[in-house]
């Protein structure tokens, strides 16, 4: 797998996992009664995104490794 397959893999995998991680810990404002005014009351306290961030990293540095062992792998001439 070359720079740009390995590219592409962990723009995915980040992706794939950010939007996996993004639902984790999150707390609505209704849950303890401390809406702003003028917004919705569904929205979350503290999203933690910078965190959330990371771990989509770490996901995606771990995603495009396994890819990196496998693909080579399963793309082997058979004798």
């Amino acid at each position: 797998m070359g720079i740009a397959g390995a590219t592409i893999v962990f723009v995915l995998g980040w992706w794939i996992s950010f939007f996996a991680v993004l639902p984790i810990g999150v707390k609505g404002q209704w849950e303890d009664d401390s809406t702003v005014p003028g917004t919705e009351e569904g929205a979350p306290k503290q999203p933690m995104l910078l965190k959330k961030a990371l771990w989509a990293t770490i996901g995606a540095v771990v995603i495009t490794a396994a890819a990196a062992v496998v693909v080579p792998l399963l793309l082997a001439e058979q004798p």
